[in-house]
């Protein structure tokens, strides 16, 4: 059995996790001729993305790791 401490060290790192993740909005969708695309805004910065690239950003790589490019201004 874990001791008070550890888990409280536990609950920390956790919650440090949370935060340094980044956050991920998903401002516009859209499926066209079997294709998904989702605009997302990352830290301040829009890129258009497919699925798998969402579920990535999803999953705490950041767009850099992913070597997004930002999406131009509409």
């Amino acid at each position: 059995m874990a001791s008070p401490v550890a888990r409280e060290n536990s609950r920390r790192a956790a919650v440090k996790k949370a935060l340094d993740r980044h956050k991920i909005y998903v401002t516009a969708q859209s499926f066209s001729g079997g294709t998904y695309s989702a605009r997302v805004l990352v830290d301040g910065e829009a890129y258009w993305v497919d699925e798998f690239r969402l579920a990535q950003l999803r999953q705490g790589l950041s767009p850099a790791e992913l070597e997004l490019t930002p999406a131009a201004d509409d």
